[in-house]
């Protein structure tokens, strides 16, 4: 423990601990709010004596141009997803490129969203970040009240505040080209419903409309109602053969549904992809370490959250076209 004497019980400034560190009160300030300004030395110093001495930033000062806080709020809806990781890492550095702090919360329901945008208004946020997805009706009205800033990251036209986004059904209609490309011919497409929004809903419609301009059935679809463990990957294999038996590809929703479809064939004595052609989405790490590693859509979620944080901080009207990020088609080894 540190010697140091606490200060008299008072609200302790930047004054107070620039003057115990020996520096000035611009340098505790850029050590809180732009660490990469000041020397790692000074830094670790000067946030040495903030947390010896107790002292606490206020970050409602230095008001952003919506007159609110330096903390902006995140919800999400899960963390079990690598897309999500990736989307708050990307949230994470760009506000502390501004000078921002990110709070993030989980709602797994459109009641727990709600209470989690209540909880970040009343935080005064300075925006708020969401993903998009189905969400409580009163939610639009409440945040257009609030004035406060909004982004739907994987949102589109219609977004609550503002959409950032990548074209989904460009990427589904790139991913079922290359299988058909292939000499797929039955091509198996799962679905998710009741979640998820367009990172789910555009999907579907650009892979039958593939499907039917290559002459191909489109009917081989099954719908699921969440696309989360390896477990999932085995029960849609099986559900999919029992519907046809000549499947020879299978369009999985995320990679981790994916490698388990793949873990499922490898059961089965099925050759990947020389009997059956599984892809993926998301561009997880599992994907890339998989044998054989996954072909999968590569979204660039870290842009999405980057570019999130950038229009919250742009004067531009809420309402205004979606910001549009780029994604890849990863062709590997499984398809």
């Amino acid at each position: 423990m540190s010697d140091r004497p606490p200060l008299a019980h008072k609200k302790l400034t930047m004054q107070d601990i620039a003057d115990a560190a020996g520096v000035s009160p611009m340098t505790v300030s850029n050590c809180f709010r732009y660490p990469d300004r000041v020397r790692e030395k000074t830094r670790v110093a000067v946030m040495k004596v903030a947390a010896e001495l107790g002292y606490v930033p206020n970050m409602s000062a230095g008001l952003l141009a919506a007159g609110s806080s330096r903390v902006v709020g995140a919800v999400l809806p899960s963390m079990r997803n690598s897309s999500f990781y990736m989307y708050t890492s990307g949230l994470r550095r760009a506000a502390e490129d501004h000078g921002l702090k990110l709070i993030t919360m989980i709602a797994e329901t459109e009641e727990e969203e709600l209470s989690a945008v209540q909880t970040l208004l009343g935080l005064r946020v300075a925006g708020i970040a969401l993903v998009a997805g189905p969400h409580a009706p009163e939610l639009r009205q409440l945040l257009a009240r609030s004035g406060t800033p909004v982004v739907e990251s994987w949102g589109g036209e219609g977004a609550i505040g503002r959409g950032v986004s990548y074209d989904v059904g460009a990427a589904s209609r790139d991913l079922t080209r290359h299988l058909i490309a292939q000499g797929r011919r039955r091509i198996g497409f799962v679905q998710v419903s009741g979640s998820g929004g367009q990172r789910y809903a555009m999907r579907l419609p650009a892979f039958r409309r593939e499907m039917f301009a290559a002459g191909l059935p489109d009917s081989l679809v099954l719908t699921i109602r969440a696309a989360d463990g390896f477990g999932s990957g085995a029960r849609i294999l099986d559900e999919f053969l029992a519907r046809d038996a000549r499947l020879d590809a299978l369009l999985c929703p995320t990679d981790v549904v994916a490698a388990g479809a793949v873990f499922e064939c490898q059961r089965r004595g099925l050759s990947v992809p020389g009997d059956i052609a599984v892809a993926g989405w998301g561009d997880y790490d599992i994907g890339r370490q998989l044998s054989p590693s996954l072909t999968t859509v590569a979204p660039y979620s870290d842009e999405i959250g980057r570019s999130a944080i950038s229009v919250l901080l742009e004067d531009r009207p809420q309402g205004a076209a979606p910001v549009m990020t780029p994604y890849a088609l990863e062709v590997r080894e499984s398809a």
